[in-house]
């Protein structure tokens, strides 16, 4: 058994083109139907119905699937965590955090976790802007850890060998720029300017589930993903837009941002901080039992 084989298998089970999937594994086709028919023969049965166009996996093709997937899954799970006990990577763990989050609530939180357990490294990957692919770095074992917010307007699609705890709680409030009288330059109200998150977003997710039925009809005249970016939008007077409030708090005190609407319009979330059971990693158990100790 070689482990390309099994990349080589999924290749085809994706595409069912034996040409699409030899151009995706960067080898001749020849070459990729050869490890194919050496998967096939260690198997001990076809996984692949030749006999039609296009191919199709035969019904032992179909159960080697999920086989295929959590075999290499856990090859690449154990690599990374025999790569990462030596030396400084035993002290790195490697987060996929929200924009928002990776600024405002997590250099306090490692600080306090640094203090319990010694000097920690942190590798932050950056928000893609798509909870979908936030959430892949963590199902893929890209990363240790995913730092989210949670609300459940905004399913979170994961199997029971996730895990999470709870790190606290934040308000989303609608904000705006004010007026020369201090009053908010737009409010929520019929045609309002609003600036607005990408559909794939967290705030994308939780605007659309939470807010939808309630909302006038808006002017969208920006989108994005990121609240930083949001916030400099309304600051510059564009529309309204709902943030976390620990990141218009500066702003608020200082009088260059007020609410644009009644606290009914707020919005709860959680902080969660996620992780996979099947990541044994020294370092990661010692940070899940010191979160689980309080």
């Amino acid at each position: 058994m070689e482990v390309k084989w099994l990349e080589d298998f999924l290749a085809l089970a994706q595409t069912l083109n034996f040409s699409k999937a030899a151009d995706e594994r960067n080898v001749t086709q020849s070459a990729f139907s050869r490890r194919i028919k050496q998967l096939e023969a260690w198997v001990g049965t076809s996984l692949i119905d030749r006999a039609t166009y296009p191919s199709r996996l035969t019904e032992a093709g179909h159960r080697f699937v999920p086989v295929a997937e959590q075999t290499l899954q856990n090859l690449y799970q154990a690599r990374r965590n025999l790569q990462h006990e030596e030396g400084n990577d035993a002290r790195t763990v490697t987060l996929t955090a929200l924009h928002t989050l990776s600024f405002t609530f997590f250099p306090d939180w490692l600080t306090n976790l640094s203090d319990k357990l010694g000097p920690l490294v942190s590798n932050m990957r950056p928000d893609s802007g798509s909870m979908e692919e936030n959430l892949n770095s963590l199902i893929d074992g890209d990363s240790d850890f995913l730092l989210t917010y949670q609300n459940l307007h905004v399913p979170m699609l994961l199997d029971p060998q996730f895990e999470h705890h709870t790190l606290g709680a934040e308000t989303i409030i609608p904000v705006s720029a004010p007026d020369s009288k201090g009053a908010p330059l737009h409010r929520v109200e019929p045609d309002f300017a609003h600036v607005s998150y990408q559909k794939t977003s967290f705030f994308g997710q939780l605007m659309a589930g939470a807010l939808a039925t309630r909302l006038p009809a808006d002017n969208r005249v920006h989108v994005g993903s990121h609240s930083i970016g949001l916030k400099s939008m309304v600051l510059a007077g564009w529309g309204l837009a709902w943030m976390p409030e620990s990141l218009a708090n500066a702003e608020l005190a200082d009088g260059y941002l007020v609410r644009a609407a009644e606290k009914d319009w707020d919005l709860a979330v959680e902080i969660r901080l996620y992780r996979s059971k099947e990541n044994r990693r020294p370092i990661v158990k010692r940070i899940w039992d010191t979160l689980a100790a309080g």
